[in-house]
């Protein structure tokens, strides 16, 4: 794994907020393509999908309120909140996250799911396929770039 200190801290608060999820979750873009092995260029931040009832139920519980939007003019969520907490990286939690096609706007929403076990906390990525897949149709040269970062690694 490609894991900074930053981003290993970071992945720890997010799988320690994380247990109280019900629902499948997952980290996405750069810090899934870290975790994956693959070289995910700078790591600004981790991003989490989750469900609705998940997002409403947790982020108030660490202090985010849940707000319809997205950081990006490409990407809507239902619910979105960014937690700074005591991570050094910003976290950005995205619930029923949507990518605009040029045409439509398209949900997000894994295929797959790999459990990875990190610093004893357990976080969950796409599949690399899945990932590098999700990563292409964003479309944007950074994820471009990290989709096919992922196609070097075996």
């Amino acid at each position: 794994m490609m894991v900074s200190p930053p981003l290993l801290a970071t992945l720890n608060a997010v799988g320690n907020i994380m247990v109280e999820a019900r629902d499948p979750w997952w980290i996405i873009a750069s810090a899934a393509v870290a975790l994956h092995g693959a070289d995910p260029g700078h790591v600004g931040d981790v991003d989490v999908l989750l469900s609705v009832d998940d997002a409403r139920r947790i982020l108030p519980m660490i202090g985010i309120q849940p707000r319809h939007g997205s950081a990006h003019a490409a990407f809507r969520s239902s619910i979105f909140g960014t937690w700074s907490g005591t991570s050094p990286l910003p976290v950005e939690f995205m619930a029923d996250f949507h990518r605009w096609s040029g045409e439509a706007w398209l949900p997000v929403l894994p295929a797959t799911r790999k459990r990875i076990e990190v610093d004893g906390m357990v976080v969950f990525v796409p599949e690399r396929a899945d990932l590098q897949a999700m990563l292409a149709a964003f479309g944007r040269p950074k994820d471009l770039e990290r989709a096919q970062s992922l196609a070097t690694v075996a």
